[in-house]
């Protein structure tokens, strides 16, 4: 089904790609429009801020973890019920391998760049000139400019753009829109109490921004996705049927991909989820999913609940699988020293203990060997982590990177700190959580 569709990219990381996305999906959200935004490449924080800003939750959409069928599937599913789809690209357009750039020809989206004007006049028209024409197979149709000083200094970038490249919207520098940062990005959308009335300044932002932009109907042109395939996680049937997973999810396990969790359902588990600092009991579950997130904010409220550890202990020695995933890895180690040196006990059900330190220790996307088959994944933390336990297999970085992740296997645990994409291999995913060994 056609639907308008757009990518939003940039030359670099902090340009203001995501705060211009979550503007411009709550604009149209409040003026009636069913949006649908998606996140290019490995993210949890981004898109937390997007849910918010659009009221759906925002799915990734990466050619390298979830491949193209996935994705093109992913994308003829929201366009069967919204008015708008909106992509947040990954670093600069062209950056990484997969690219932005990749992803916006493998599916015909246009492209809008959002560029950081601050430090610049009329080369901004070329920066974005030379954007629009490095790579024929890729449309860019508008260009942002953000953080401008004042209605001159807009008209000054707006200077030299071709006819084919508008000036979409000239937002106007605001500090107090930002929104405040901790080691591994953004701070979740969760602890954000006044998020929804900061989305709505986005928004109003954008729309007074606009005014000293110029329209552009390529811009909103629809998209035919009508051709996509199904899912090929469909293609599986139901092989999770009757099984109970458990999924720890707050503040402390919240890296989640959405499509993880859909696509359990999808294979017909009962997904059974709990907030193991609120104090909630572990389910009653044949298989337990530990996710990441942040373990050294949040040690001593798991110390406040010992029924957690105690379950955990339980949990392993009845032989029921559990996926344990970099900071759910952490927790069930012996000690976590965090950033201030202070030592937090753990579960002790891995052997082991982990400091987190003052720069990034891994970051990449990974393709890891499993028994049941390879995965794909990413990894991004800035602890290190000591354990006597041999890895079963080493992730591969597809960029030649130097992050390279073992895997750990004891009894029915398997723990790792790379983020899994359960839709890379669905199949695999299924056999671990059946306990098929």
């Amino acid at each position: 089904m056609p639907c308008p569709a757009l990518l939003i990219s940039a030359p670099a990381s902090g340009q203001g790609k995501t705060s211009v996305t979550a503007a411009l999906a709550r604009s149209a959200r409040r003026r009636g429009q069913r949006v649908r935004v998606f996140k290019t490449g490995p993210d949890y924080l981004d898109p937390m801020i997007l849910s918010r800003a659009s009221g759906h939750p925002v799915h990734q959409l990466d050619l390298f973890m979830g491949g193209v069928d996935h994705c093109r599937a992913l994308l003829a599913d929201a366009a069967r019920d919204a008015d708008l789809i909106l992509v947040e690209g990954v670093m600069g357009l062209f950056d990484g391998n997969p690219s932005s750039a990749d992803l916006a020809a493998a599916f015909g989206l246009p492209v809008m760049v959002v560029l950081d004007a601050s430090a610049m006049a009329q080369t901004f028209a070329a920066l974005a000139t030379g954007l629009a024409r490095f790579r024929d197979d890729v449309r860019v149709v508008g260009v942002v400019a953000n953080r401008v000083g004042s209605d001159h200094h807009a008209a000054l970038l707006a200077e030299g753009l071709p006819a084919d490249l508008p000036l979409v919207a000239a937002l106007k520098r605001a500090p107090a829109l930002s929104l405040p940062e901790r080691h591994l990005g953004l701070v979740q959308a969760l602890e954000l109490p006044d998020l929804d009335a900061q989305l709505d300044a986005w928004a109003d932002a954008w729309d007074a921004g606009c005014a000293h932009g110029q329209a552009s109907e390529a811009l909103w042109r629809p998209v035919d996705f009508s051709s996509a395939p199904a899912d090929p996680i469909h293609a599986l049937g139901q092989p999770l049927s009757g099984r109970r997973i458990a999924v720890a999810q707050d503040a402390c396990f919240s890296f989640i991909y959405p499509t993880n969790l859909s696509m359990l359902s999808t294979l017909g588990a009962d997904v059974r989820l709990f907030s193991p600092i609120a104090g909630d009991d572990l389910p009653d579950c044949d298989a337990l999913w530990l996710p990441g997130g942040y373990p050294e904010l949040h040690a001593p409220a798991l110390q406040q609940h010992p029924r957690f550890f105690d379950a955990l202990r339980q949990h392993l020695g009845a032989g029921r699988p559990l996926l344990a995933e970099c900071g759910g890895m952490l927790v069930l180690l012996d000690a976590l020293t965090d950033a201030d040196g202070i030592d937090h006990p753990m579960a002790g059900l891995m052997p082991g203990q982990a400091r987190l330190q003052p720069k990034l220790a891994a970051l990449g996307l990974q393709a890891i060997t499993w028994p049941e088959g390879e995965l794909r994944g990413h990894s991004f933390h800035y602890s290190t982590m000591e354990t006597p336990l041999a890895p079963i297999a080493t992730a591969r970085n597809p960029n030649a990177g130097r992050t390279a992740e073992p895997l750990y296997a004891q009894g029915s645990l398997r723990a790792s700190y790379v983020h899994h994409y359960f839709a890379s291999n669905p199949a695999a995913v299924a056999a671990f959580f059946k306990g098929d060994r």
